[in-house]
């Protein structure tokens, strides 16, 4: 029985673990082949052995070798910008170094990588009709809503949700889909990194799960089956939207 995508072609940045890992395992899983990067090339062993899965090393602050990857490639039915930084402090805390690399990482990367596909993807949508998902990973915290000490991250996510509407209003005839994810509070690697450097990691966890309302954290696995279902012809009317994912935090 064929996957839900089936034919496909996709390219998944930072893949290496957490929800990258989850969902390039999924899409692999549902039919497609994954092209999964990542920085850190020694996560990338994580898909030794795994079917219709390719990995590359990738630094999405190099916008040059974003641009040769994605060049090298055969056009992409499914890019998932999944790559991020979360910065912990108000804007007190936020040095002109943070606000840098934190709008660089998780907005600017999505414009060259979008900026580099979006030709592939239009020329392939006019040769065959197939049409092509742009998943931006997004954030409850930002324009959904405020939360503390996460000054610099809510408003790059916020604008990854501005560049997410713009991009799809662009080619909402033209062949490319684009749509965000907004998770809550997802149980990671770069979260337990995070916990692990407060002075009290029990406690901070204990915070962490504090805010949620189910009463717990999200597993990475939890959030792909919404990155599946963009990815697939099942979302085919579905563009320019921000799914929230967030166990009720915005409810």
């Amino acid at each position: 029985m064929a996957g839900r995508l089936a034919g496909k072609t996709a390219l998944v940045t930072a893949a290496g673990q957490g929800m990258g890992f989850a969902c390039a395992m999924q899409m692999a899983a549902e039919g497609a082949t994954v092209h999964a990067t990542d920085v850190n090339p020694q996560l990338l062993d994580a898909f030794r052995g795994v079917a219709n899965v390719t990995t590359r090393p990738l630094d999405v602050l190099d916008d040059d070798a974003v641009r040769r990857v994605i060049g090298e490639l055969p056009p992409l039915d499914v890019l998932f910008n999944c790559a991020g930084y979360v910065h912990h402090g108000s804007i007190l805390e936020c040095a002109a170094k943070d606000w840098d690399f934190s709008m660089n990482l998780n907005v600017r990367s999505m414009y060259v990588a979008i900026q580099a596909a979006a030709p592939k993807m239009l020329d392939l949508h006019q040769k065959t009709g197939k049409w092509a998902s742009i998943i931006n990973m997004a954030s409850v915290a930002g324009s959904i809503k405020g939360l503390p000490n996460r000054f610099v991250y809510g408003t790059s996510k916020a604008a990854v949700i501005g560049l997410t509407k713009s991009v799809a209003a662009d080619f909402v005839q033209k062949g490319i889909r684009c749509n965000a994810i907004a998770p809550g509070t997802v149980d990671t690697p770069s979260l337990t990194d995070r916990i692990n450097a407060f002075a009290d990691p029990v406690e901070a966890r204990r915070m962490f799960v504090a805010r949620q309302p189910m009463g717990r954290l999200a597993k990475a696995e939890e959030i792909a089956p919404v990155v599946i279902f963009l990815a697939s012809d099942e979302s085919a009317f579905a563009t320019g939207q921000v799914f929230s994912v967030d166990g009720g935090m915005t409810i």
